[in-house]
């Protein structure tokens, strides 16, 4: 399941630094599975605050063919194309459940609003449904940026209901956590 935190967010590297738990951001996470016809989609969103400012987030949130070196469970992460504010992102890695581990491969379209906000489609690949969006807001009392994340997914294969949630919230927020660190990190 770990991998889906780099599948909701697409574009965003993770590393989980070399700081304490309680060095990291305060998180706010939420997941809610709904049901779409006879499908079970999870919309979750995420946020928190670094002390980088915009232009260094951004740096490391379209940092797209580093990811695998901070995504846990992320193998590879290739740039297809890019045309202006699209960029075309091929991803592979595997997502883990309880005792089971499945193999992904997901193309998607990320649309970058320099500084502002990142969207992210499926393209093709094994999920029924994928998007998310990345924004990021100054806080100008601080010099920092509140990284606001928000996504929808159905997976092709079974997740369960109220354990599904479970999961992928632990998943989120460690990769929101892990974001994060990575982006302190990066401050310039």
């Amino acid at each position: 399941m770990r991998y889906f935190l780099f599948l909701l967010i697409g574009v965003a590297p993770a590393v989980m630094a070399q700081t304490s738990k309680a060095e990291l951001p305060k998180l706010e996470v939420s997941v809610n599975r709904v049901e779409l016809d006879v499908l079970h989609m999870f919309e979750v969103d995420a946020a928190g605050t670094v002390a980088a400012p915009p232009a260094a987030v951004w740096r490391v949130l379209t940092g797209y063919e580093k990811m695998n070196e901070f995504v846990p469970d992320l193998a590879s992460c290739k740039v297809l194309a890019r045309n202006g504010n699209e960029v075309i992102i091929e991803q592979f890695g595997t997502a883990r459940f309880l005792f089971m581990s499945k193999s992904i491969h997901l193309v998607v379209r990320a649309t970058e609003t320099p500084m502002t906000a990142i969207d992210i489609a499926l393209v093709s690949g094994d999920m029924k449904h994928y998007e998310s969006h990345w924004e990021l807001v100054p806080v100008p009392e601080t010099g920092g940026t509140r990284v606001v994340y928000s996504g929808r997914l159905i997976p092709n294969f079974y997740v369960p209901g109220i354990l599904g949630i479970k999961i992928i919230r632990g998943d989120i927020e460690r990769m929101m956590a892990a974001v994060l660190a990575r982006i302190d990190g990066k401050r310039e």
